[in-house]
């Protein structure tokens, strides 16, 4: 039997991932076991090898593999790093060491199981320094002991000995515990044999057709594992080895051909011979034919591949499926937390940038809003070289929702915090560091499937922790949770009215923010000019107040007393209530999809020494607005009750009080029955935009006031993120809740996703796609619990068939075709409708102008209907004779 392994007692943080030091009652693992209680087994990290100085192959080696270290140095480390020092687990024994110094030492061969292992007593580090000689009598025994020869014995049967093993094997037998259930289902006998017809059923369109059971972890029922039978078999070790031979004396040489040629006499004869004559007369007409041919059409083409596309969308799962590339966890964070924002780096290709929130409601978040203050809200920088440890981390006051890069300069960040407030970030005195690529040697600079990237790993292992420049004003701005945050283009700019004017700066200065307080706000990040002058001693002031080194200057101005440009409710109309913007999308989206190249130039130039325009924003604050005629103010906006707002955020006077105030909505649809987290313009078409809430999806056109172009069945389960692909215009993928995420191809499938792949066991809370080149693109998702998949999309998935932006336009075309269809039928529904009512009342109208006569001979007639069928109906009961019945019509 198995030795039981020692049980360790449940600490607090038994639930997270990361694996946390055990409690301070929990004994040190020692090598009792092994004959050696003395020896507890220790894993050093980098880190505290470096703080102890007893580095790997540096300062311990194989010749002098221990380091004596003072018991006051490791008390230290307790008191700096508490329950994160790699002397935690023996933290008892080392205060119950009776010396000054422990001996620790470097396990080269891993005999205890880790790499160092310390010595617990006096005894036993005596033992090690100075190991007992043995005496030379025993030494020479040990010499001249002879080498035992093996004789082979066979086995011979003995009477079986009961040590109680079968007590166990019982005991360890499956024995049926319940009692057994019987049922008997029968039919009648004339059934048996009779035709049965199947038919198919949509399983979500009837109630109860199905329920889905997924697995989940039940912590009520936990199995510890006490005891493992394992087994191992020796096999050799097998090393492929290969060798080149290589040319170590090249020589130079050179070679020339020559044409053979005709001599004179043999021309002459070749050119009076009547067999090559008549040669070229036989042939002379297909070769003609022969060349015509060839320049009418190429008679090397492959005339099968022609049958068919380039590349199908047919393939087997391996072609079709998102296959797993990477993933990134913050195993430093010591709380829960998820992410809430993905974007990935405009010009450094291979990084991305994550914010992480607590995993917390709000009742919670008041809760424990004391603990939340100490820990930092951060957006992680991770690059596919290191995937332990960020690169970046970029710290905000309060937990980030949504984050997005400059369009003009991916070094300036702008994102929105849970509680209103906007916060910049400018990284380009880091730009350096996260743009250190690899030095590939002789390697080529081709794009390669699977590319080296970036960052140096072993130069990048410690993160950098990035103040942010400026936040917005706390009064003045949103008064919850911001949900989405955009750049407005460098092409235009708005005033405080919404009025467009051409871009006076040439850069992205401004911003709009849609929040849970019902508002969408429009901000400049340009300083605005003073009302009134400043007193000079203000000025002064403001001079004399000294900036921190490690916070960039280029947004100063902004800090603490930034206010938003204009402000905009959605109103509901009659009553006092507005909606509540979750999720928005201009007309000058798509453009950003296309703005790589840009980026890059201007990144470039300021590399080349150019001034950067961020730190001189006020140069074009003099120039004079010039307005843009013919620009569409018009946007899309989801709200939290899952409506579909088409708006304009220009401003208009109230002919009441004379304010400016929001126009009216253009067009209101309550499509999707819960929050709407995705409203997105596609990368193809600019008048095309995808949302996503609650259990369906539906697509829509701008200018199309009807309804949604496409509009979903509900799903199983609830949709919570979504995002057009970047290369294919009929694909986009939509997020699930409970991990899945649906990849719908219009070409292939309207109705439902093409395909479903379960990507984590959580609810999905982000998906942003990539394209690293021709050949590769990536998609990363991010989950409830705070790990963000990376995934390699499959050929099928981003490479567009042949013709398909003019297919999927056509697919467009015709349904905003039968849009109009439904529409012109509703409306000549509600005039035939109004007509057939319009007929009733003239009919009603006419039995009221009826004379009294014809009332009375209308009454007769029926009454006498009436006594033809009671006659009828009495004659054939026998109840009655003809007579009677006689007389009795004679008497009426």
């Amino acid at each position: 039997m198995a030795p039981k392994p020692q049980k360790r007692k449940r600490t607090k943080h038994a639930k997270t991932k990361m694996t946390l030091p055990v409690s301070e009652e929990a004994e040190p693992l020692n090598m009792e076991s092994m004959g050696h209680p003395e020896i507890y087994p220790l894993v050093l990290t980098t880190k505290t090898q470096e703080i102890f100085n007893c580095r790997v192959d540096e300062d311990v080696t194989e010749e002098q593999p221990y380091k004596l270290i003072k018991k006051e140095d490791i008390f230290v480390d307790f008191a700096n790093r508490a329950a994160v020092s790699d002397f935690y687990p023996v933290k008892k024994i080392v205060q119950e060491y009776p010396g000054d110094e422990l001996l620790l030492v470097y396990d080269r061969d891993f005999k205890y199981g880790l790499n160092f292992y310390l010595i617990g007593t006096e005894e036993g580090k005596e033992n090690y320094l100075n190991p007992p000689e043995l005496p030379e009598e025993q030494e020479e025994y040990k010499d001249h002991i002879p080498e035992e020869t093996y004789i082979y014995r066979p086995p011979i049967s003995k009477p079986w000995v009961s040590l109680g093993s079968e007590k166990e094997i019982e005991e360890e037998s499956v024995k049926e515990s319940t009692k057994q259930i019987t049922y008997m289902i029968s039919r009648k006998r004339s059934e048996f044999g009779a035709p049965i017809k199947f038919s198919d059923q949509n399983a979500s369109s009837v109630k109860d057709a199905y329920i889905e059971c997924t697995a989940y972890p039940d912590k009520n029922f936990t199995l510890k594992q006490l005891e493992r039978d394992v087994g191992m078999q020796v096999v050799p070790q097998i090393k492929e080895t290969s060798t080149q031979t290589r040319w170590t004396h090249p020589k130079n040489a050179t070679t020339q051909y020559y044409p053979r040629e005709f001599l004179e006499e043999e021309k002459e004869a070749l050119g009076q011979s009547k067999t090559l004559t008549e040669f070229l007369n036989s042939v002379s007409t297909s070769v003609e034919i022969a060349l015509q041919q060839n320049e009418i059409m190429n008679t090397f083409i492959h005339d099968w591949k022609c049958l068919a596309e380039e590349e199908g969308t047919f393939g087997d799962k391996t072609d079709t499926h998102l296959k797993e590339y990477q993933s990134f966890t913050d195993l430093h964070s010591l709380t829960e937390k998820m992410i809430t924002c993905v974007s990935w780096h405009p010009v450094i290709y291979g990084l991305i940038a994550v914010s992480v929130a607590v995993r917390l409601s709000f009742e919670e978040r008041v809760q424990f809003s004391g603990k939340l203050l100490l820990q930092p809200s951060l957006i992680l920088f991770w690059s596919f070289s290191d995937p332990i440890h960020p690169q970046l981390m970029l710290e905000s006051p309060d937990d980030i929702f949504c984050f997005q890069f400059c369009p003009t300069d991916p070094n300036i960040i702008a994102g929105g915090c849970i509680n209103g407030q906007v916060v910049m970030w400018d990284i380009t005195a880091h730009a350096d560091r996260i743009e250190n690529i690899k030095a590939g040697g002789s390697r080529s600079k081709k794009v390669t499937l699977k590319p080296m990237f970036l960052l140096e790993p072993e130069s990048n292992k410690e993160a950098i922790y990035i103040r942010h420049c400026a936040v917005s004003s706390i009064e003045n701005g949103h008064r919850k949770v911001i949900t989405d945050i955009h750049w407005l283009p460098d092409t235009f700019e708005i005033n405080r009215l919404g009025n467009v004017f051409e871009n006076r700066s040439g850069i992205s200065c401004q911003l709009v923010t849609c929040s849970a307080d019902c508002t969408i706000c429009f901000w400049d990040i340009r300083p605005q000019k003073a009302l009134t002058p400043q007193p000079q001693a203000e000025k002064k002031k403001e001079e004399s107040i000294e900036i921190p080194f490690d916070i960039p200057s280029t947004f100063l101005h902004l800090d603490l007393s930034w206010k938003p440009l204009s402000k905009i409710r959605l109103s509901k109309g009659e009553t006092t209530l507005d909606h509540c913007p979750t999720k928005l999308s201009l007309s000058e989206d798509n453009l950003l999809f296309k703005a790589q190249e840009k980026i890059l130039a201007q990144s470039k130039a300021v590399k080349a020494g150019e001034m950067n325009p961020y730190q001189n924003l006020e140069n074009a604050l003099s120039n004079i607005l010039k307005p843009i005629d013919d620009f569409c103010t018009k946007f899309f906006v989801g709200t939290e009750e899952g409506e579909v707002i088409y708006t304009d955020w220009k401003m208009e006077r109230d002919p009441e009080t004379g304010r400016f105030m929001a126009k009216k909505p253009v067009s209101l649809y309550t499509v999707h029955d819960g929050a709407v987290h995705t409203v997105q313009r596609s990368p193809f078409y600019k008048d095309i935009i995808l949302t996503v809430g609650g259990w369906n999806v539906a697509i829509w056109k701008e200018g199309i006031m009807t309804g949604p172009l496409l509009q979903s069945c509900c799903a199983p389960k609830r949709y919570t993120s979504g995002h057009w692909s970047l290369t294919r215009p009929g694909v986009f993928y939509i997020g699930r809740e409970d991990g899945y995420i649906d990849i719908w191809d219009l070409l292939e499938k309207t109705h439902e996703p093409a395909q479903s792949q379960n990507i984590c066991i959580t609810m999905i809370m982000y998906i942003k796609p990539w394209t690293f080149s021709a050949k590769q693109q990536f998609i990363a998702i991010a989950d409830y619990y705070g790990t963000l998949h990376i995934l390699e999309i499959p050929w099928t998935l981003s490479h567009p068939s042949t013709n398909e932006v003019s297919s999927v336009s056509h697919y467009f075309e015709r349904e905003v075709k039968h849009l109009e269809y439904v529409e012109q039928r509703r409306k000549i529904r509600e005039q035939e409708k109004r007509e057939m009512e319009l007929e009733l009342e003239k009919k009603k109208v006419k039995t009221f102008q009826k004379s009294k006569e014809q009332l009375e001979a209308e009454l007769k007639m029926d009454y006498e209907s009436y006594l033809e069928l009671e006659k009828t109906i009495l004659t054939n009961l026998g109840l009655s004779k003809e007579k009677e019945s006689m007389s009795y019509v004679e008497l009426v």
